[in-house]
């Protein structure tokens, strides 16, 4: 455990939580997803670390226990923080796996800091290519009145809306598929995000465009996504980032939501591992 200075200014360091299980195997990033922090990624780093690998989290500016500066919420400064990590570290032949939001942040790496670093990547449930429904973005699954809706949910009553995201992250057809001690954890990390954070970055996950760098993208690539994801469906986002990355894998989870890495684990694991090996 320790904290990492992503940027150093006169008025404020901004500081990164960073866990790292340490040892000699290849480095495997971990990027969680809004609004939650590294913690979320607690079915996965027993069991890459496990499996020989030196297993990293940090909690994204804003969430957790990083800084909670003022600004700084856009892809190209969550991009530079993940290539301080990776630079603090001194980490080379890193898997990068983004979750749900985190996918952009391996997306927009690769474009401003180059694949020197980078053995592979894993987009998981994630954003990519572009949320926002546009008239030169027909496929995009996130209509421009829900995303004000969510917007306005987050703002005005942020309890509610964080009870209601959690059951949506983790159901199908109004289901949950953890347990609801599992959900509460998700939801007690959601709580731990600054307000202002939150609303900043659902904003850029919900409005960037990451078409161009999902076409930089010359690393092996997984798509992992489950097939009942009702918070970035398959069709409008993995199926989508497997087709525009020519080096890729789509692997579909069944009967998994959003959250499939905790719902569905031990399946997201093995195709996570079985990956790595290769």
């Amino acid at each position: 455990m320790s904290e990492i200075t992503a940027h150093h200014g006169l008025l404020k360091n901004i500081e990164l939580h960073v866990d790292d299980t340490g040892g000699p195997g290849r480095p495997v990033v971990l990027i969680h997803g809004w609004p939650l922090s590294g913690e979320s990624w607690s079915e996965q780093v027993p069991v890459v670390a496990g499996a020989g690998y030196r297993v990293v989290t940090y909690d994204r500016r804003g969430f957790g226990r990083s800084s909670k500066p003022h600004g700084g919420y856009d892809y190209d400064t969550f991009a530079d923080d993940l290539a301080k990590v990776l630079e603090e570290l001194d980490l080379t032949d890193a898997t990068l796996v983004g979750f749900s939001m985190g996918g952009g942040e391996v997306a927009r790496y690769l474009t401003r800091h180059g694949r020197d670093r980078i053995r592979s990547v894993v987009f998981a449930a994630a954003v990519t290519p572009y949320l926002a429904q546009t008239e030169d973005n027909p496929e995009g699954p996130l209509t421009d009145a829900a995303a004000t809706a969510q917007a306005t949910a987050l703002r005005t009553d942020p309890d509610a809306f964080y009870d209601d995201f959690t059951r949506e992250f983790f159901s199908v057809d109004g289901e949950l598929m953890v347990t609801e001690q599992q959900r509460l954890q998700a939801l007690a990390l959601a709580h731990e995000a600054d307000h202002h954070a939150a609303l900043k970055a659902q904003e850029a996950f919900a409005t960037t465009d990451f078409r161009d760098d999902l076409e930089q993208v010359d690393v092996p690539a997984l798509v992992l996504h489950g097939d009942s994801d009702a918070i970035v469906p398959l069709e409008g986002s993995g199926a989508r980032t497997h087709l525009a990355i020519a080096a890729s894998e789509l692997e579909v989870i069944l009967g998994a939501p959003h959250g499939l890495n905790v719902s569905h684990a031990d399946a997201f694991n093995e195709l996570l591992l079985g990956f790595l090996a290769r």
